[in-house]
């Protein structure tokens, strides 16, 4: 099914070399090879450095939604912003119910529309599009960049190179600033063959993931499609794979085109922006994996990450052994015990779901939704605990299903049509009963991320499956089926596609793109509030640890949790009350209590109070703050409050083995934080309580030093580390100096 190659290979004549056989076969060196590449050409497009070795990007559009924009924009004013320099897309497809909180949901939502007024955007209101359909269907295009405040931009299937980042990163394009990272690796992602019946994009990508995101096989790196497997892969089923890419850890991905492209775009109104796109011969790709799409099978990642993968097949042959596992990890993870055993839905043999889902920028595509409803014509759900929800991306597509149809012959067999909205996907809609066990075509199946609530004793599972395995389970009334065990599955044809009729968009988006209003007046309700102001690093650091956290990974939606905290994201202060809530409730305790004494330090240095907790060192020197310990911090969302709230709360840095992600990192030091490594830190034991003492720390930083010397505290016995910030630019080394970026670009 995939072939992973981790090494250096030329693509030449349909084929692969080693990259030790090149010269021989008269092929130049891999640096001047790599310019065959989609992703280089892009990228040697966008940057405005005469190097390549390092980047400074500057995109063609960027794309927010409504958790996200009320901050960056926020940001950009206290920096000096004027007007919106590219197209800016605001949507408003997170908070749309508007149901926690009264009004605020709604506030930022008029907040959103007179900034899109005032500085020249295009707002998308609540219930129209969800953020990554939208910007399918109005921007993605051969060859262009896209920025957005949300780890799942991800536009390769339409040539394009989207990236998922924090919003600190697009304050800085919205500064005309660039955005600035290394070249990055480039892993040729080699499609064969085609999928069969009842086989969807879903199991393409969690095979995908799967393979590669325990490894880091592509993380940080640009996931390159081609292959004559392209070719048998209809837009939305390969849009299906490629925002899953997300899942990898991957930094962007791009696909060739063809005349599907062509043809798609010309649908969209859009066909002049098609241009062909494909590897030169002789390309040169830092790896390789082969996938033969005949091959995939149905899948099923089970809680508690989309690589935690496996055929459906695999899964029903184990299904006692692989459901104890979760039970493990449940406790481990979410510290929930004593909770309803997963054997107990295994009835006669069978498992058995309690909710089936299919939504969001992965789900509610029209030919998934397509599959479904051919899947259950003439079928009906049933009447017992099974129920199952469809939620289409976007407003074309819901109006292209209900003329064909399709809508009708879904509620027919008695699932729920929802509006165009993400909620599933981060716990702001279908939440599970406790216990339950619900079967998602979405992005991610994190813990708690459907919206339970460990602390209060509750649990449910997500697992991820394609809208076709989903149909015909909700087919069997809640008995896990593999759509491939149907008698009568129907096909995905390549050529399929739909009539896009944008009369929705016309009849409420506000296109504002090159027009700003700066007479407007920006909306402002009582919960937007002002980033807390930031101080700049001090001369020394004496740091507490207020967290320690020993799992494999660390989510952002453990380091803030979605679901109904995303209400309170325009208030940075009432939103750092739920940090890590769910995964270490003494955590905003803890860090109020370092917080206040630092506080305490800058009025008077001689407070008893702060010589105390200051243990013999120079309170006008030594600052005091709290850090998190995590092995591999920061998987998932691009949210930056998963930073900024740390920050908030009096957080001074991140110390861990490795970033999960590329954005975290960034969010981590774009607020102010060190970014600390270590690859032995698992070893120290380190507890909330301990300390760090940085002597010299702001030297160290300005000097550029990527080793640092610290004593770690614990129970009064102080023992020599080494801390590292590698690969630090000057720039990042700066913000950190000043304190935060709004800081370092208020100089």
């Amino acid at each position: 099914m995939l072939n992973i190659t981790r090494a250096g290979v030329y693509y030449r004549n349909g084929a692969f070399l080693p990259v030790q056989e090149g010269a021989a076969a008269g092929l130049p060196a891999p640096a001047q090879a790599r310019e065959g590449t989609m992703a280089y050409a892009i990228l040697k497009a966008h940057n405005t450095l005469d190097s390549m070795d390092r980047l400074a990007i500057r995109f063609d559009a960027m794309a927010s939604h409504d958790i996200t924009y009320v901050g960056i924009i926020q940001t950009a004013r206290a920096s000096g912003l004027t007007e919106f320099p590219l197209p800016y897309v605001l949507t408003n497809c997170h908070n749309s119910l508007c149901a926690v909180g009264g009004t605020i949901n709604e506030d930022d939502h008029v907040f959103g529309l007179s900034a899109a007024k005032k500085y020249g955007g295009e707002f998308v209101p609540a219930h129209q599009a969800v953020i990554h359909s939208y910007m399918r269907e109005r921007y993605a295009a051969p060859g262009r960049m896209i920025l957005g405040s949300d780890s799942h931009t991800r536009y390769g299937a339409y040539g394009a190179m989207a990236i998922g980042e924090g919003g600190p990163e697009l304050a800085r394009q919205l500064l005309n600033k660039t955005y600035d990272i290394a070249y990055p690796p480039v892993i040729a992602i080699y499609l064969t063959g085609a999928p069969r019946p009842g086989v969807g994009p879903h199991d393409v990508a969690l095979a995908l993931v799967g393979a590669t995101f325990k490894e880091g096989v592509v993380k940080n790196a640009v996931m390159e499609f081609f292959g004559p497997g392209v070719a048998s892969l209809s837009m939305d089923y390969r849009s299906g794979i490629d925002v899953m890419t997300t899942e990898t850890a991957c930094l962007s991905s791009v696909w060739s085109t063809d005349e599907t492209t062509r043809e798609h775009l010309t649908r969209l109104g859009r066909g002049e922006s098609y241009q062909p796109q494909q590897p030169a011969d002789g390309a040169y790709y830092d790896g390789l994996i082969e996938v033969d799409l005949s091959a995939v099978e149905p899948m099923i990642a089970l809680p508690f990450h989309p690589s935690n993968a496996f055929t459906i097949r695999a899964f029903k042959a184990n299904m006692a052994d692989l459901l104890h596992q979760v039970e493990v990890d449940a406790a481990q993870q979410l510290g929930v015990q004593n909770a309803a055993p997963l054997a107990d839905k295994i009835v006669n043999g069978q498992f058995r779901a309690d909710q089936g889902v299919i939504a969001g920028c992965s789900g509610g595509t029209y030919q998934n939704l397509v599959r479904a409803a051919q899947i259950l014509d003439g079928a009906a759900v049933g009447s017992d605990a099974f129920w199952l929800s469809c939620y289409p991306g976007s407003m074309p597509v819901s109006l292209e299903l209900t003329r064909q149809g399709y809508i009708s012959s879904l509620m027919a067999a008695g699932a729920s049509i929802r509006s165009c909205f993400c909620g599933p996907c981060f716990g702001a809609g279908d939440v599970p009963a406790n216990g339950a066990f619900s079967i998602r075509h979405s992005t991610r199946n994190f813990p708690n991320r459907e919206g339970s609530k460990p602390g209060e004793g509750q649990i449910s599972y997500v697992a991820l499956m394609d809208a076709r395995s989903i149909a015909a389970t909700a087919r069997n009334g809640g008995i896990l089926t593999a759509a491939d065990e149907l008698p009568d599955v129907p096909a995905d044809r390549p050529d399929e596609s739909w009539n896009y009729d944008d009369s929705a968009y016309k009849a409420r988006v506000y296109y504002g793109v090159g027009h700003p209003k700066p007479e407007t007046e920006l909306v402002f309700g009582p919960n937007i509030a002002d980033w807390p102001e930031q101080v700049a690093l001090p001369e020394n650091l004496l740091l507490t640890a207020a967290a320690a956290i020993y799992d494999p990974v660390t989510t952002t939606d453990e380091l803030i949790p979605s679901g109904e905290t995303s209400s309170y994201r325009s208030n940075p202060l009432r939103l750092s009350e739920f940090a890590l809530s769910r995964k270490d409730p003494r955590y905003v305790p803890r860090a109020k209590a370092v917080l206040e004494l630092e506080r305490r330090r800058r009025v008077d240095p001689t407070d008893s109070a702060v010589v105390e907790a200051l243990d013999g060192h120079d309170g006008k020197t030594t600052g005091l703050g709290t850090f998190v310990m995590a092995i591999r911090p920061g998987d998932g969302s691009a949210r930056e409050q998963a930073a900024s709230c740390q920050r908030v709360l009096g957080g001074c840095a991140n110390l861990c083995q490795e970033f999960a992600t590329k954005r975290y990192r960034s969010n981590v030091v774009n607020w102010g934080m060190l970014p600390f490594t270590s690859p032995d830190v698992a070893d120290w034991k380190i507890r909330p309580g301990d300390k760090l003492y940085l002597p010299n720390i702001r030297a160290a930083v300005e000097r550029g030093d990527e080793v640092i010397s610290a004593l770690l505290i614990q129970s009064g016995k102080e023992t020599p580390v080494q801390l590292f910030l590698p690969n630090m630019t000057q720039e990042e080394r700066d913000i950190v100096l000043a304190g935060c970026l709004i800081n370092y670009y208020a100089r």
